[in-house]
């Protein structure tokens, strides 16, 4: 093929610098299509999370010192999931005053994000309303709950198509 062995080289690199130009044009091409999301574990930007850690973990230190909060929700479905928590103090006794924000979002992404307010609370037990889910899989329930002065996150991974699968 290569009679002139001085033809050989310039045509292999030639070939190589098209191959690496490719694979670059590939790789930017599915970076465009597949964007990389903003973390938004504890309910904020990652840059945020990561500046005020030792703080994060000191407040919800502070939180256990004085309350107990329980995930009541056995399981997750598409259709109809209810969240409820139930909230005491270290005497057992139920909290009915303390304030909950709570987002349903897909680890993937946050257009799905499903935003719960105003919970019935009853005996310490918190309960949104019943939301519909608008896809199936996996779910991050991430709560704030602040009492007075105090506050923590309490998050939970949760996969609707099994619902034995449960991570907190």
């Amino acid at each position: 093929m290569f009679k002139n062995p001085g033809t050989k080289w310039p045509i292999i690199i030639a070939v190589s610098t098209a191959i690496v130009i490719g694979f670059g044009v590939v790789t930017i091409k599915t970076a465009i299509n597949n964007p990389v999301e903003m973390s938004d574990y504890g309910m904020q930007n990652y840059h945020e999370y990561d500046r005020d850690a030792n703080e994060i973990i000191e407040a919800k230190i502070a939180f256990d010192e004085k309350y107990s909060i329980a995930f009541l929700t056995p399981q997750i479905s598409e259709k109809g999931t209810v969240i409820e928590y139930n909230l005491t103090d270290k005497a057992g006794k139920a909290v009915n005053d303390a304030k909950f924000q709570v987002v349903l979002t897909r680890p993937d992404n946050n257009k799905c994000d499903v935003n719960l307010s105003s919970p019935t609370v009853s005996e310490g037990k918190y309960a949104f309303a019943p939301v519909d889910l608008p896809k199936a899989g996996r779910w991050d329930i991430m709560a704030k709950i602040s009492v007075g002065s105090v506050q923590r996150y309490y998050n939970i991974k949760a996969d609707t198509r099994k619902p034995e699968t449960s991570e907190f």
